[in-house]
């Protein structure tokens, strides 16, 4: 096996998640140097089977979020694999699991038992709705907490129905959130030698990632509503049509607005009273926006993309994922990696986390059901090893 590197490099990760919120903060650990142990129940991890789409046969979505990894099989239920599993997590620096509150209690695996025989472990729990009695039973899928947070009652037009976000935003936040929670114990840990548990659920992770709209209703007393693609406090900062297709227009201030219509062509509007500043924009946002329409419509986006930007006003159009993916190529940023070598390389995307002085690692393709598990299941039963050592 090929050490790792990275920032993250000697830590053992004992990875119990599954879907995406876990899987996800793990995996950006792995990529960060982290030795990650993805542990499986014989049926494996639900995504394994979400598809279309698929590459050679193997979901996308489970490619997407599990590089970097391996992966063993460990059946809970029977003893000896159980014993293994309770290996595993006495020799982790970190245990990451997503099961209902108080699920890993019956295999002796919660935080309490764990803790006990390993103390400097940090214990990530990501969960729905927090372990407290009054949301521990409830199931946290994303989509149920799109819908409560209130994320779906803001996403879609004024006058239509609610909408769900095109990813499940939420367990993504909370994977990050996880991650952050993680390296903050790690950090405690050096001071302290003493590892803890973090706990992470959807529902806050939700509610702190509405930003502004929680904000509008706990500190303002404002309970927002769907706008579209308009902003509540801002004009112009949506889609607006073009002879082609829209473009996204942020004048987020008073000099960004008169940039932009003299780029339009009707410099006079930066001077009208009733669109000198943001808050006047927005209030007569039904007045202002048809006369930007009605110079838009006269070019292509792409075409008042280059000279708006070029005016150092923000814009750009709505691209597909292809044209996203393409975008960030033109503009340098290297979005696609191929991790692994040779034919059993698969493309991914990058880790968005840049250093001066450190890199991602790509070297792990996603693995097979149980890729690892000889192996994994022989280190864990010889002694315990030293700290520097790993599983071959």
């Amino acid at each position: 096996m090929t050490a790792s590197s990275g920032p993250l490099s000697g830590l053992l990760v004992a990875d119990f998640s599954r879907v995406l919120a876990g899987p996800y903060a793990t995996m950006l650990l792995a990529d960060l140097g982290a030795e990650v142990v993805k542990v499986e129940s014989p049926a494996g991890d639900d995504t394994r089977s979400w598809s279309p789409p698929v590459r050679d046969g193997v979901s996308t979505y489970y490619l997407g979020v599990n590089r970097n990894k391996r992966s063993v099989v460990l059946d809970l239920k029977d003893d000896g694999d159980r014993a293994a599993a309770q290996e595993l997590a006495r020799r982790a620096d970190v245990l990451m699991e997503n099961f209902k509150p108080g699920g890993l209690a019956r295999f002796g695996l919660d935080y309490d038992a764990v803790a006990a025989t390993n103390p400097g472990i940090v214990y990530a729990s990501i969960t729905g709705f927090g372990s407290g009695p009054g949301g521990r039973d409830l199931p946290g899928y994303d989509l149920i907490v799109q819908a409560i947070s209130g994320l779906m009652s803001l996403t879609g037009s004024p006058d239509g129905e609610p909408f769900r976000a095109g990813i499940s935003v939420f367990d993504v936040m909370a994977g990050l959130h996880a991650s952050i929670g993680v390296l903050s114990a790690l950090h405690a840990r050096h001071d302290t030698g003493r590892g803890q548990h973090v706990e992470v659920n959807l529902l806050s992770s939700a509610l702190s990632g509405l930003v502004n709209q929680s904000s509008a209703f706990v500190a303002g007393g404002v309970v927002p509503h769907r706008m579209g693609n308009s902003h509540p406090s801002l004009f112009p900062y949506e889609p607006l049509p073009c002879s082609d297709r829209d473009l996204v227009v942020t004048a987020g201030n008073n000099g960004q607005f008169r940039r932009l219509v003299e780029v339009l062509g009707v410099p006079e509007l930066a001077d009208d009273p009733r669109f000198a500043r943001n808050e006047d924009r927005t209030a007569h946002r039904d007045a202002l926006r048809p006369l930007l329409v009605d110079r838009l419509r006269t070019r292509t986006a792409m075409e008042w993309f280059t000279d708006i930007i070029a005016a150092g006003v923000p814009c750009g159009p709505i691209n597909t994922v292809d044209g996203g993916v393409a975008f960030a190529e033109g503009v340098g940023l290297e979005p696609v990696v191929h991790v692994g070598e040779g034919d059993a390389a698969v493309p991914s995307i990058r880790n968005p986390i840049r250093f001066s002085d450190s890199q991602a690692r790509y070297d792990l393709p996603p693995p097979s059901l149980d890729a690892d598990g000889e192996a994994i299941r022989r280190w864990l039963s010889e002694p315990t090893p030293a700290r520097d050592e790993e599983p071959r």
